[in-house]
């Protein structure tokens, strides 16, 4: 029974494996006849031997073996030989390899005579000793070579015909029948249907459990519309994913892809832009057409910002915007169909405030989908998803790494952990510890640790003294960031040393946090100013952002008495250059600010010469450990004296068998070095400082 099953499945197999016929393609046709012009042109007409006037004199017409002779164009003398004369051995031996192309009427030698006359004199010269009834007279012909003729004057029209047709293919995006010239216009979005698999589904989506849910929403409608239609409700017409880079748009769109079991469209706002005039509409126009044929549908738009930006702006007189005019058709296109036709329009951008208002309006984009920086919850949840394919050690903890990653997007995340692994991987260990997510936070946050880096002896001190100045700030001030980790191994570019912090997540600040940071922030500089009396660049960050904010608490927040309650925030560059202020205005916001810079220099200095030897005592250990955590602190500065729990304590308290555990985490870091100027930090999300 086997042995039969075992065969009937062979002839199963063999049946299934059938050659595959190779398809027809009309280019074939082209290269056979350019192949036969070739050949025509080209390939000897005959076998003939080329040779010499004083061999024929010699050998052939000495010996009475030369039938006739026939000069070609009065250039080229044929030379026939004798079939009896073929006999001889020199002759035998001469066309041994070239009888199959030898025939009768076809010429056995060539030769050229140069001059006619000349020839003509040569020859009769000769053969003047010779009855007259034996000798050799030439014929003279006239032959042409019709192909090669034709062929000269037709083959460099080809040559140009087939240089712009393979110019207008690669101009049309490629070969097929998109990659022609009048199929410019076709559209370039790339379609996932039955047919394609597309591994990402909603189970992959972590962390975004509100953005989730109203695009499952759209997905559930897509696969039972009778559920909302039956009520009289109507699917939106389109949904706009908006948050900062990194927080998962295009995955949240990629798992709609694997989940909606519709058609789904991808393309990105850029494959719009074209040099040619009008070609972006009529990607749109046929874009929509294809998803028309092909409803229900969903066409998803990546960073839709490159074609939908604010219509208006940075005008030259007199010229033709065509993104305006992709955007007008684009905007035409999304009102032009009913809300039945089964068509969705999912967008994704991170800057929504430069987007045209029209395109922003209900009837167009009715949703606007929040994605945002994940909380603690959203960041466990994560953790776990990205955790799944490494081999991790029994301490791993998501909960942990979760918490002390405040303000990290999905994309940062996903960093931390395959940096993880490469470091594990680099000390050749079999797990991914706790330490190696230490080091890879660490890595991500500060940049490569780069302890071979040559510093002198008194940059060192000088580091030494700003980190701890910082340290002993925020540590006795009641606002500041709980400090975990100080260090003044280099890192990154332009990093000298660098202070981790463990930041609140909190949505609302008050005046004494802001200024507590602030005092925190200026820490470093004044510990140099009170250690060595004079003042180095490494402040540099620390002044950009206490400058920034001290601004944003004046002429934003509405925190200063005299400026008043007023915001002067401009996001979308409505003033343009303009200000709203009068210039004495912007005088008052200046000096405010300075005064409020000054009296946060003279509170930190006040307190640092208070607490001048435990300033000294950090610094002196710092600069024998190099790196200290929030025990070593703990005996140096004492306890805390504000007992305030962090949100890394109380979220790792939450759970009755699981108690808070200082751990080297992320900081708000100060650079002693000019790093790369950020925006304008806001309380809910402030920028690293590093030294």
């Amino acid at each position: 029974m086997n042995e039969n099953d075992n065969s009937a499945n062979k002839k199963k197999g063999l049946k299934g494996k059938q050659p595959q016929v190779p398809k027809f393609n009309f280019y074939w046709i082209y290269a056979i006849i350019l192949i036969a012009f070739l050949i025509i042109t080209f390939y000897p007409q005959d076998a003939a031997v080329k040779t010499t006037w004083q061999k024929v004199k010699s050998d052939m017409l000495a010996t009475h073996d030369v039938e006739k002779i026939i000069v070609v164009n009065e250039e080229i003398a044929e030379v026939y030989i004798r079939k009896t004369a073929l006999e001889k051995e020199n002759y035998k031996k001469e066309f041994k390899d070239r009888i199959a192309f030898t025939s009768e009427g076809t010429p056995h030698y060539y030769f050229e005579i140069g001059d006619v006359a000349t020839f003509e004199e040569k020859l009769k010269e000769t053969q003047k000793s010779l009855p007259e009834q034996e000798r050799i007279e030439p014929e003279y012909v006239t032959r042409r070579n019709v192909w090669g003729e034709v062929l000269s004057w037709i083959f460099p029209f080809l040559l140009i015909i087939g240089f712009w047709m393979l110019v207008m293919r690669k101009m049309g995006g490629g070969g097929g029948g998109g990659g022609q010239i009048f199929n410019i216009g076709r559209s370039r979005a790339q379609l996932y249907d039955k047919d394609t698999l597309v591994n990402i589904t909603f189970k992959d989506v972590a962390g975004l459990d509100e953005a989730k849910q109203e695009v499952m929403e759209i997905v559930d409608f897509l696969k039972n519309p009778k559920k909302y239609t039956n009520l009289g409700g109507k699917i939106p017409k389109g949904a706009l994913l908006v948050g900062p880079p990194g927080t998962g748009k295009t995955l949240l769109a990629k798992a709609v892809a694997g989940e909606a079991g519709v058609p789904f469209f991808s393309l990105s706002g850029s494959d719009f832009v074209e040099m040619f005039v009008g070609v972006g509409a009529s990607r749109v126009r046929d874009l929509f057409k294809q998803a028309k044929e092909k409803s229900p549908c969903i066409i998803f738009i990546d960073e839709i910002d490159a074609v939908g930006r604010a219509r208006g702006r940075n005008m030259v007189q007199g010229g033709n915007d065509e993104r305006e005019n992709t955007l007008n058709q684009l905007l035409t296109e999304m009102d032009g169909f009913g809300t039945d036709s089964g068509v969705i329009i999912l967008a994704a951008t991170n800057r929504p405030d430069i987007l045209d208002s029209a395109l922003l309006r209900p009837g167009r984009f009715d949703r606007q989908i929040s994605v945002d920086k994940p909380d603690l919850v959203g960041r466990e949840a994560i953790f776990r998803v990205h955790l799944k394919p490494l081999k991790l050690d029994a301490d791993v903890d998501a909960k942990k790494l979760s918490a002390q990653t405040p303000g990290f997007a999905g994309a940062e995340i996903a960093n931390v952990c395959n940096e993880a692994a490469l470091i594990a991987a680099r000390k050749n260990k079999q797990h991914v510890d706790m330490q190696d997510f230490q080091d890879a936070i660490d890595r991500v946050i500060g940049g490569l640790e780069k302890k071979n880096k040559l510093i002198s002896p008194e940059e060192k001190k000088i580091v030494a003294y700003h980190e701890a100045g910082h340290a002993i700030a925020g540590w006795f001030l009641e606002h500041a960031d709980p400090l975990v980790k100080v260090s003044i191994v280099p890192r990154g570019i332009a990093a000298l040393g660098y202070a981790q912090y463990l930041p609140k997540e909190q949505y609302l600040y008050t005046v004494e946090q802001l200024m507590d940071g602030i005092c925190m922030t200026l820490g470093g500089r004044v510990a140099e100013d009170i250690i060595f009396g004079r003042i180095s660049t490494g402040a540099q960050n620390d002044l950009e952002r206490i400058t920034k904010m001290a601004y944003a608490m004046v002429s934003i927040y509405g925190m200063n008495a005299k400026v008043g309650n007023v915001s002067f925030n401009d996001p979308q560059g409505e003033y343009g250059l303009t200000k709203p202020y009068s210039d004495n205005t912007a005088q008052m916001i200046d000096q405010e600010v300075r005064n409020l810079i000054q009296s946060a220099y003279d509170r930190t200095k006040n307190l640092l010469l208070e607490k001048r030897d435990l300033l000294e005592a950090l610094t002196q250990q710092l600069l024998k450990k190099e790196i200290i955590f929030q025990s070593d602190l703990e005996g140096i500065l004492g306890k805390r004296p504000f007992d305030h729990k962090t949100t890394y304590q109380e979220y790792m308290t939450s759970d009755d068998d699981k108690t808070a555990e200082p751990v080297a985490e992320l900081p708000v870091a100060e650079k002693t070095v000019t790093p790369e100027t950020t925006p304008p930090p806001t309380p809910e999300e402030e920028p690293p400082h590093t030294t």
